[in-house]
């Protein structure tokens, strides 16, 4: 075609090809598009801001004290229980390191019944020295300062949990340890073991710990029970509609926006 002949054409083949008025429209309408987008983002900042201060102190811990006290009491019901250690994998208690790895002489031996006694032994003490937490557990809530709290209420997923380990280890150990005695004490193989146990510590053979089956079932119960407790923990932070109730709700609903 020969533009030449047809100038209106080119008038609006010219237009097309560059239309100053259409760009800067087009930039205006980015730029109150990014604006938008931007202010949209900087109230939702605040508005989260102005919640997390508006959390007041009492709020903070009272939402804490619901959080701990559902989880420990999930952890407890359902560790606490015939079957609670035993039937659980994930938490449920082998033979110390020493004794798993002539497990397979032992029954060779003729001694796989104590063998396994002893498995059921470790985990039924387990089951029945974790009800002695729950009072110690909730206990540390009324220790626990505020900074403690709102520490924990925006710290990681176990961070309630992490605090629990750390104040209250002592002394639940301190309540374990009688009970779990008692316990394996009525298991021939467990007597065994410590005299077993106790020449190999002093030989460097065995680790301390795993000296005596008492102490070292006393610890596996506590990281059971910590194990489980951090999965409630976990569920509140992940979904506290589905699982809290209560201020514990409200607080991690606010926190989980």
């Amino acid at each position: 075609m020969n533009v030449a002949k047809h100038p209106a054409r080119l008038t609006i083949i010219n237009q097309t090809a560059f239309n100053p008025d259409a760009v800067l429209g087009q930039a205006e309408r980015l730029m109150r598009a990014v604006t938008s987008v931007l202010v949209g983002i900087a109230i939702s900042a605040q508005a989260l801001a102005l919640d997390l201060g508006s959390l007041s102190n009492a709020d903070a811990v009272r939402g804490l004290k619901d959080a701990l006290t559902q989880s420990t009491a999930a952890a407890v019901s359902k560790l606490g229980v015939e079957n609670g250690f035993l039937a659980n994998d994930k938490v449920r208690i082998p033979l110390p390191d020493a004794l798993k790895r002539v497990e397979s002489g032992l029954r060779l031996l003729g001694m796989q019944r104590q063998a396994d006694e002893l498995i059921t032994a470790m985990n039924r003490a387990a089951e029945q020295a974790v009800p002695e937490a729950k009072t110690l557990l909730v206990g540390a809530v009324k220790n626990m300062s505020v900074e403690d709290a709102k520490g924990i209420l925006t710290g990681g997923d176990t961070a309630a949990t992490e605090y629990f380990r750390k104040t209250t280890s002592e002394q639940l150990a301190q309540k374990f340890l009688p009970v779990v005695t008692k316990a394996t004490a009525k298991v021939g193989l467990a007597e065994k073991y410590n005299t077993l146990a106790a020449k190999g510590a002093q030989l460097g053979l065995v680790d301390a710990k795993q000296a005596r089956i008492e102490n070292y079932v006393t610890q596996k119960t506590l990281d059971g029970l910590f194990l489980m407790v951090a999965e409630q923990e976990r569920a509140i932070r992940k979904d506290p509609v589905g699982s809290a109730t209560g201020m514990a709700k409200k607080v991690f609903g606010l926190l989980g926006r």
